[in-house]
C-alpha cells in the first residue's frame, strides 16, 4: 500500500522535496531496476497534468527526489490538487504506487521582478 502525504509548494518558486520510502515493516522501498514517475491534477479525473521530475537518489535506501522548476510551479493556478508517484519495474512487469496525495500550489504576491 501506499504512503499518504500532504505536500505544498510556492507558486513561481523551484520545488524539491526528498523522500525516503519505507515499507509496513520500516525498511526502505528497494528501488534498484525501477523507473519512477508522477503526476499532478487538479482532480483526478482532470484531463491535464503537470509532471514531476523524479531522480531516484539512493535505489537501495528508498530515496528519491521529486521536483518542480518555478516555471512549471508559476503556470500552475494556485490552490489544491492531487498527486501521486509511481515505481515501475519493466523487467518483472510489475508496478507500485509509492506515495499519493494533496499538493497544495501556495499563490505568489511578488510578481515577475515587480520590485
Amino acid at each position: 500500500m501506499a504512503s499518504y502525504a500532504n505536500i505544498s509548494a510556492d507558486q513561481g518558486a523551484d520545488f524539491q522535496s526528498s523522500l525516503e520510502l519505507e515499507d509496513s515493516n520500516g525498511d526502505p522501498v528497494n528501488l534498484t531496476n525501477y523507473t519512477v514517475y508522477g503526476q499532478i491534477r487538479r482532480t483526478y479525473k482532470s484531463a491535464t497534468a503537470t509532471n514531476f521530475t523524479v531522480t531516484i537518489l539512493n535505489a537501495q535506501n528508498g530515496i528519491l527526489m521529486i521536483e518542480l522548476s518555478s516555471a512549471e510551479t508559476a503556470a500552475m493556478k494556485s490552490g489544491r490538487y492531487v498527486y501521486d508517484v509511481y515505481a515501475t519495474d519493466e523487467s518483472l512487469g510489475k508496478t507500485i504506487k509509492l506515495l499519493g496525495g494533496i499538493f497544495e500550489l501556495i499563490p505568489s504576491v511578488t510578481k515577475n521582478n515587480e520590485f
